[in-house]
């Protein structure tokens, strides 16, 4: 079989030749591989599928057993916050697709099957089938959560199957939406436009301007449902349609640029280490680009290397805009009802989060001290300077985000019988935390240096040793290596912000000696984890 059969005068190749060639192809190298899947994976690859349902049966039957009857009802309060879940888990999944590719093939068909005469479409047919079940997956997710959301006063079945082909239309139409933006530039502003739509309806939704709207949408006849379900169904079957037929218009650049970024993720899944993909993405991000130069500061040697953490984070504002504008992300979840435990972990979970993104200058430290040693630095001392973003920016997110809770969700605090007496008004304390808002700012400050220790040790550590043993328990076998490298840094936070934490959970009547508790604590954590990586090194 020669490569260019089926090809027409013209250079293109009809839809059923090419189809028949790319079948041909995929013959050929299947009865010449060395790897045929046998009888034995397509039985593993079944099992896991089955117990994957079988675990998570449970929560989803226990979901909708309380979702039955009059605990269908959602309150009033909780329903914006969850239709804005909702709205921002949809633009992220828009926004993954749109970093992924979404199109994409393996190294070896995107070497020389992508560049073929085959028809460009037959080619990327596993791909399409692969982006489809990926949007149905999550389009099912996203149907569970709308259901949760909206609540099922009557027909359970009828809403939660109305709701399962909404959340799978609006996912699949997200898909296509994705893989159109890769073939043409109006495509690519109509993705921005959707975006921008989801962050306007999550702001409008958790605003309470929309509550009005939401209680009618919640409390919707059947027909309404069945309505709506149907359009969207077709909408996104419309969309699906005009995807496929873009396959054929894609740039093979942005297939084999997609291709490559999913070969590295593919690699770093299979030797367990997700560390290398920050590097990938920040390597990714500044390659290619030309960067004004401009006189270094005067500052001391060891500040003056940590310089470029602050003009590496200055030349992206928007990153910066973003990573600040998810501090309201915890008072989403106040409104949709989460503990107060369970929001002041979520709250610290952050801080080390937006810590440890600043900190890319510590991690080149440990993987290249060559620099540090040229210019004379001791790396206490530059190890120490490189912690000073890392802890203004946790306290930053930290404080804006316990705020934000005490400004959205105010509860009042019991009072004594003589204030109430006086005075008409009850103090608000923050969401419940039992905590005014000038605790729950020092909180966030002097959490800030424990969670910046455990940011600096979470970005040097090593890659994963998979020579650790396997630890046989009763959920089954737990490979040590991977958790020891999980856990590396969030022990150290944890250590660091246990006052803290321990405030937000228990809500004590006094939080002065938690106050001073955790100003030791958060201190302690850093200074230590300096002077102790110093040592080692």
């Amino acid at each position: 079989m020669s490569a260019g059969s089926g090809v027409s005068a013209g250079g293109e190749v009809g839809a059923g030749q090419g189809l028949g060639g790319v079948r041909a192809v995929r013959g050929f190298l299947r009865a010449r591989s060395r790897t045929r899947s046998t009888s034995l994976d397509r039985y593993v690859t079944l099992f896991c599928l089955l117990m994957f349902a079988a675990v998570a049966g449970q929560p989803v039957s226990e979901l909708l057993t309380g979702l039955a009857g009059a605990a269908g009802t959602v309150e009033p309060a909780r329903l914006g916050a969850g239709v804005a879940l909702l709205a921002l888990g949809l633009a992220g999944f828009l926004a993954a697709a749109r970093a992924a590719g979404p199109v994409l093939m393996t190294a070896p068909d995107a070497s020389w099957l992508l560049l073929s005469p085959l028809d460009r479409r037959q080619v990327l047919g596993r791909t399409g089938r692969a982006l489809l079940m990926v949007a149905v997956a999550a389009g099912l997710v996203l149907g569970l959560g709308l259901v949760a959301v909206l609540g099922a006063p009557d027909q359970l079945g009828w809403r939660v199957l109305g709701a399962l082909v909404l959340g799978t239309s609006a996912s699949v139409g997200a898909m296509a939406l994705a893989v159109l933006a890769r073939a043409s530039q109006s495509w690519q502003m109509w993705l921005v436009v959707a975006m921008v739509a989801l962050l306007v309806v999550a702001v409008v939704a958790v605003s309470g301007q929309a509550r009005t709207v939401l209680a009618v949408a919640a409390g919707a006849p059947l027909t309404a449902m069945a309505v709506a379900a149907s359009l969207a169904a077709a909408g996104s079957a419309l969309l699906a349609r005009q995807a496929w037929r873009a396959f054929g218009r894609i740039p093979a650049r942005e297939i084999a640029a997609a291709s490559t970024r999913g070969g590295h993720v593919a690699d770093a899944a299979t030797g367990v280490d997700p560390s290398a993909l920050t590097w990938i993405a920040e390597d990714n991000h500044w390659r290619g680009r030309r960067l004004r130069s401009r006189r270094w500061p005067a500052l001391p040697a060891a500040f003056a290397t940590a310089w470029q953490d602050w003009r590496r984070l200055a030349r992206r504002p928007g990153r910066l805009a973003f990573t600040l504008a998810t501090a309201g992300l915890p008072a989403l979840l106040a409104q949709a009802g989460g503990a107060p435990g369970v929001l002041g972990a979520v709250v610290l979970a952050g801080g080390l989060a937006v810590a440890a993104s600043a900190a890319t200058g510590a991690r080149r430290d440990a993987a290249n001290p060559a620099l540090a040693r040229l210019l004379g630095i001791g790396h206490r001392p530059g190890l120490a300077a490189r912690a000073v973003l890392p802890a203004l920016l946790a306290a930053l997110w930290t404080s804006a985000a316990l705020a934000g809770l005490t400004l959205t969700n105010p509860t009042p605090s019991p009072a004594p019988a003589a204030t109430l007496a006086t005075s008409s008004s009850a103090p608000m304390t923050g969401a419940g935390f039992g905590l005014g808002v000038a605790e729950l700012v020092l909180f966030g400050v002097l959490a800030a240096p424990g969670l910046a220790a455990g940011a600096l040790r979470m970005v040097r550590r090593r890659p994963v040793d998979h020579s650790l043993p396997v630890i046989e328990t009763g959920a089954g076998p737990v490979p040590l290596g991977p958790v020891l490298w999980g856990v590396t840094g969030i022990d150290l936070a944890l250590a660091g912000c246990l006052p803290a934490l321990l405030a937000l959970s228990t809500a004590p009547p006094q939080p002065g000696p938690y106050l001073v508790a955790q100003a030791v604590t958060g201190a302690a954590a850093l200074a230590g984890y300096v002077l102790r990586a110093g040592r080692a090194t």
